[in-house]
């Protein structure tokens, strides 16, 4: 059902990408084009790693993409899952929960302390799933985020 994604599933990958910033509401954000995916995923140094999940007849319908990210308190690298998706017509088939669990065994196997993502405010339907494989809620913190001209900006300014 879980696998790690091939080159040739850069298109797919895409293609879910869009669906979900759709979901997301967010369909203007997500200018990742496929070239940059394959890039990311598979150029000369990889910066991001894949797994697809698939349905009986071996049809991708869900994919996770995650980098190593580091715990300067814990001392050991962890996971940081940056989408997790899975089509509406496959959900309630087990797939979400493969990947975050295929995902969690590669800490255990690799020693990492931490599996961890961002889920929207609104998206009740992923916070209970997450919640109820354990998963809590980082309520103590807020997410920062420089982009476009703010980043551009304060990137200018270095050195200065």
């Amino acid at each position: 059902m879980i696998r790690t994604a091939r080159a040739a599933d850069v298109p797919v990958i895409h293609a879910m990408i869009r669906e979900l910033a759709e979901y997301e509401r967010a369909v203007d954000e997500a200018r990742a084009t496929p070239e940059q995916l394959h890039d990311a995923l598979f150029g000369e140094h990889p910066a991001v790693f894949g797994l697809i999940a698939e349905d009986d007849a071996g049809e991708p319908v869900g994919f996770a993409l995650w980098f190593r990210n580091f715990s300067t308190w814990r001392g050991t690298h962890g996971i940081y899952l940056e989408d997790l998706y899975v089509r509406p017509s496959a959900r309630g088939g087990g797939h979400g929960r493969a990947l975050l669990a295929e995902l969690a065994r590669i800490c255990v196997d690799r020693g990492y302390a931490r599996l961890e993502w961002s889920v929207l405010d609104w998206n009740e339907p992923s916070i209970g799933f997450y919640k109820s494989l354990g998963a809590v809620p980082m309520d103590e913190w807020t997410v920062f985020r420089l982009t476009d001209g703010a980043l551009a900006e304060l990137g200018g300014s270095a050195g200065r």
